[in-house]
C-alpha cells in the first residue's frame, strides 16, 4: 500500500491560483502538477470561499484580544466577589 501524497499549502494556492487565472484548464493543470482535476477544481473552490477572510484576519484578531482581555477582567472580578462573599458569611456567623 502506497502513503497518501500531501502538498504544502504554498503548492495548494499556487495550483489553485492557476486554476482561476484561467489560462489552462483544469485538466492541463492536473496534468502538470500530477494530480487529478477533482482536487484542482476543489483547491480553487477553498481559494475561493476563503479569499474574503484573507482581509478579515487583523480585525478578527484584535477582537479575539479585546474578548481575552474583557474575559480576564470579568475573571478577576468574579474572585473579588467570591472572597468579599467568604468574608462576610464568615461575619454573619460571628454575629
Amino acid at each position: 500500500m502506497s502513503k497518501r501524497l500531501t502538498h504544502s499549502p504554498e503548492f495548494k494556492a499556487r495550483v489553485a491560483m492557476e486554476a482561476i487565472s484561467g489560462r489552462k484548464t483544469m485538466q492541463e493543470i492536473a496534468a502538470d502538477h500530477a494530480i487529478h482535476p477533482i482536487q484542482v477544481s476543489q483547491w480553487k473552490r477553498q481559494l475561493l470561499d476563503g479569499a474574503s477572510e484573507l482581509f478579515t484576519r487583523g480585525k478578527q484578531t484584535k477582537d479575539k484580544e479585546e474578548g481575552q482581555a474583557k474575559e480576564a477582567e470579568l475573571f478577576q472580578q468574579i474572585g473579588r466577589l467570591q472572597m468579599e462573599l467568604e468574608w462576610l458569611k464568615k461575619k454573619s456567623q460571628l454575629l
